[in-house]
């Protein structure tokens, strides 16, 4: 058979065209490893992360003067010694308080802090957030020789009321900062919509905006329940009597330059741990989506 030029040049049927070829899945570094190598790391982290849980758990319930690494006999005679005789059942009644009261006034003023730096457009926004910002750097114990001068001149020492406005405002510039954020990422035009519907400024944040913003409320009021709840500072020079102290301080009671009773502290460190953990049982997933939310400008 006589092969010319043009049956050379001359294109290939369309039913023989070549396959294109498949992509190759990149392979990556951690792909290839053997499981060993990813859980043994990550074993021998949770280990000596829950070493520290169980210790306090065996000296919370083991006998007093017992030396055995397994709880038993139990025994509960330590919680009922930190809750009545050392008045726990007062520092949680207080602590309780606390953080829910700071939670409640947090969330309220950075709700409108966030809306007006969000939505508004003024002469020193950005040195106000830039403040806000450089705030964040000033630690708790320079403000509490003028806090104390206030409280002071408004008789408000030993009061609990101090101690939520102070932690208010310590918490208030992280808070308004995330909030902000949170509705940034709320399309303007939702609210815009509103408004030719004949809604008002108001309405139209209570109706459209805000039931966006439930992982960013959840998230900014979880933090300042969980820091006021563990704060230890402030209610230690605000507070004077016993009757009106927090668990934090109440734990600082349970040591004493002669002896420490490891029962009753470890008791009291499980009170005072329990009703954390619960909460961040509850709310984790609300959590993780409001501060992945805040942390990404809209």
């Amino acid at each position: 058979m006589i092969t010319t030029e043009a049956t050379k040049a001359a294109p290939a049927p369309a039913h023989a065209a070549p396959a294109a070829p498949r992509p190759t899945k990149r392979r990556r570094a951690w792909d290839e490893a053997p499981r060993w190598q990813i859980y043994l790391p990550l074993g021998i982290y949770l280990v000596f992360t829950l070493i520290p849980f169980y210790w306090i758990l065996l000296f919370a319930l083991r006998p007093a003067g017992s030396t055995s690494l397994v709880p038993w006999p139990m025994t509960f005679v330590h919680f009922e010694k930190v809750w009545t005789d050392r008045s726990f059942g007062t520092f949680f009644y207080n602590s309780v308080l606390v953080g829910v009261a700071t939670l409640i006034m947090t969330t309220l003023v950075a709700l409108a802090g966030g809306y007006a730096l969000a939505r508004f457009d003024f002469k020193i926004k950005r040195a106000f957030m830039l403040g806000l910002l450089c705030s964040q750097f000033v630690p708790g114990a320079l403000l509490l020789v003028p806090l104390f001068e206030i409280f002071a001149g408004l008789q408000m020492i030993n009061s609990l009321g101090s101690v939520i406005i102070a932690e208010t405002v310590f918490q208030l510039p992280l808070s308004m900062i995330l909030i902000s954020n949170f509705i940034k990422n709320v399309p303007y035009t939702l609210e815009e919509a509103a408004w030719v519907d004949g809604c008002n400024r108001m309405t139209s944040f209570r109706i459209v905006v805000l039931p966006l913003l439930r992982p960013g409320l959840i998230a900014v009021g979880s933090f300042a329940f969980v820091h006021s709840w563990n704060h230890f500072l402030f209610a230690l020079m605000f507070l004077n009597n016993q009757e009106k102290q927090t668990i934090p301080v109440g734990l600082n009671t349970l040591m004493s330059a002669d002896s420490v009773d490891l029962g009753a502290l470890a008791a009291g460190g499980i009170i005072a741990a329990v009703p954390v953990v619960i909460v961040f049982a509850f709310i984790q997933k609300w959590l993780i989506t409001g501060f992945s939310a805040g942390a990404v400008k809209g």
